[in-house]
């Protein structure tokens, strides 16, 4: 679909949002080692994936059961936890995860899940918004009428965002700090710019906060962005850690996206 907007081809529309696992933890084997010793006990787990691991390990220090490993390893182990709903010990997983390709209509529901959860997110005082993304909802995307509508409402609030950053910046010319004068304009300037500005946040979550986010926001009562999100986060997390998230389905709805499904909620 194209623009008819002179600034149009500056504006890039995106669809769908992005997720990068940048970073997972490690488990420490010869301090772990040492623990058993220092109780008398011998104990392996069969899973490489740390989180896992260390979830099997904080539940197993409750109840000091090192010795007496339920059959099925670490799967059935974790397993049970989720029947159980023995969720507290889920917090010591933890990953690192970049979105990009989301709007600010999303991060603003994002940042809601706050425990377990850390963000930083761009600023866009700092990061000039002249070259901008911008993300569709799917509703007015499959209407060309409303999309034109609304891609000439985006052109305008894109147009006036960079006619005042100009603008501010010869205003603020008795100010010495070029870089001051740069942030104090788009500060200012960035009040024009719409919810649908594309943003990118990097977050640091738990297991358990991940799954919470998972079963609110990948429901088919939530807002489409926002479940698209939380379905590829569970795709991802399945790959990753697939004894804890194994027990969700991804349903197909009526739209042509998936809600994310399982008997194990609240854990």
């Amino acid at each position: 679909m194209a623009a008819a907007f002179d600034s149009a081809k500056d504006i890039r529309v995106i669809r769908e949002p992005t997720v990068y696992l940048l970073g997972r933890q490690t488990v420490d084997d010869a301090e772990l080692d040492r623990f058993l010793k220092d109780h008398g006990v011998a104990w392996e787990t069969d899973t490489e994936v740390a989180g896992e691991h260390l979830t099997e390990v904080a539940g197993r220090v409750c109840y000091m059961s090192f010795a007496k490993p339920r059959p099925g390893g670490n799967e059935a182990y974790l397993k049970h936890i989720l029947e159980v709903g023995h969720g507290s010990v889920l917090e010591h997983a933890v990953w690192n995860l970049l979105f990009t390709g989301v709007s600010r209509s999303l991060t603003h529901e994002l940042i809601r899940h706050r425990a377990g959860w850390g963000y930083s997110q761009l600023s866009q005082r700092y990061v000039d918004e002249s070259v901008a993304e911008y993300v569709v909802p799917d509703e007015i995307a499959a209407d060309s009428e409303s999309y034109r509508i609304w891609l000439e409402a985006i052109a305008q609030s894109h147009r006036a965002y960079m006619l005042l950053a100009e603008r501010l910046q010869e205003r603020l010319h008795t100010e010495p700090d070029r870089t001051l004068r740069r942030k104090l304009a788009r500060q200012a300037a960035r009040s024009v710019l719409p919810n649908a500005t594309e943003t990118k946040i990097f977050v640091t979550a738990n297991a358990r906060a991940l799954r919470h986010f998972i079963e609110l926001r990948g429901s088919r009562h939530a807002e489409v962005e926002i479940r698209k999100l939380a379905v590829k986060v569970l795709q991802l997390m399945q790959q990753e850690a697939p004894h804890i998230f194994h027990d969700y389905q991804l349903l197909p709805l009526p739209d042509g996206t998936y809600e994310a499904a399982t008997e194990y909620r609240k854990v």
